[in-house]
């Protein structure tokens, strides 16, 4: 009890606890969404997302699987008509999984095994233990979209199932981000492709990348994919985690009609299993990690 009391105190701190970081946020996400506009939060945590994008006047889908987080998140945004929070997670197909539970870290939490073996090699993570696990329901980003429309912007925050998630959607996005951690470089090289894959048919996606929670972007230009691996390889030494930014070149986007919403499956709470895709192509000059 105690550890979990320290772990969501913590992430309390960490991101509600910052008044300068909460502007920042404002005014970076400023970019990406606007009154009015749909906003995907994969892997909410503790709603410091949520919070920035309703004071731009989006309207937020939080998904987040852990029950001490949900709580959370029902305390700060239960009574907003404009945040809906989904209890589960995003994957490649919808069902149940398992949930890993580091209960002193609850950032951390995983729903991939090999992600946390990867990961548990760093010395960053050397006090870090998963020490429960819970089964979670899971929908696909395609199910959300089938309720929900296309949002102008999806955050991708999900501790090494960014893959799984990213799978599970066939429509290009008009901008999206995904977590970049060295110690599973090459699992967000497998991310970046199949980004690639989605924004083929529309004209592309341009990329940055956003170190540390600075909420600040590395490049002064958005970069094509290559380059941004180029970018990343720069920033892989030095250990930390960041976001990969990608919009699309197209400033227009897709769109998504009534109609087309209404004729995607559905299932229980929030639709039945998406589709799934070829498997990834390489990126332009790259092999295969």
């Amino acid at each position: 009890m105690l550890d979990r009391a320290w772990g969501i105190g913590r992430s309390l701190i960490m991101y509600h606890g910052q008044p300068g970081k909460h502007r920042r946020m404002v005014r970076f996400y400023r970019e990406f969404l606007g009154p009015g506009d749909v906003g995907f939060d994969l892997g909410a945590h503790v709603g410091s997302r949520v919070r920035a994008w309703r004071q731009l006047g989006v309207r937020v889908v939080a998904v987040e699987p852990q029950p001490d987080c949900q709580r959370i998140l029902r305390l700060f945004f239960g009574r907003d008509d404009d945040v809906l929070i989904v209890a589960g997670a995003v994957g490649a197909r919808a069902g149940r999984e398992r949930l890993g539970i580091s209960t002193a870290t609850p950032t951390v939490s995983s729903m991939s095994p090999d992600w946390t073996e990867s990961v548990a090699a760093d010395r960053s993570f050397a006090r870090v233990r998963w020490d429960r696990s819970i089964e979670v329901d899971v929908s696909t980003l395609d199910d959300l979209i089938a309720v929900h429309g296309l949002p102008a912007f999806c955050k991708i925050d999900v501790e090494g199932f960014e893959v799984d998630v990213l799978t599970g959607l066939t429509h290009p996005l008009r901008a999206l981000s995904f977590e970049y951690l060295p110690p599973a470089h090459d699992a967000a090289l497998t991310a970046l492709r199949l980004v690639e894959q989605l924004g083929a048919a529309v004209g592309g996606y341009r990329y940055n990348y956003s170190p540390i929670e600075t909420l600040r972007f590395a490049s002064d230009r958005w970069l094509d994919a290559a380059e941004l691996v180029q970018l990343l390889e720069r920033f892989r030494p030095l250990g930390r985690s960041g976001d990969v930014y990608a919009r699309l070149a197209r400033p227009e986007g897709p769109t998504m009609s009534k109609s087309e919403s209404q004729q995607a499956p559905r299932g229980d709470d929030v639709v039945g299993g998406g589709a799934r895709r070829d498997p990834p192509a390489e990126l332009p000059g790259q092999g295969r990690p």
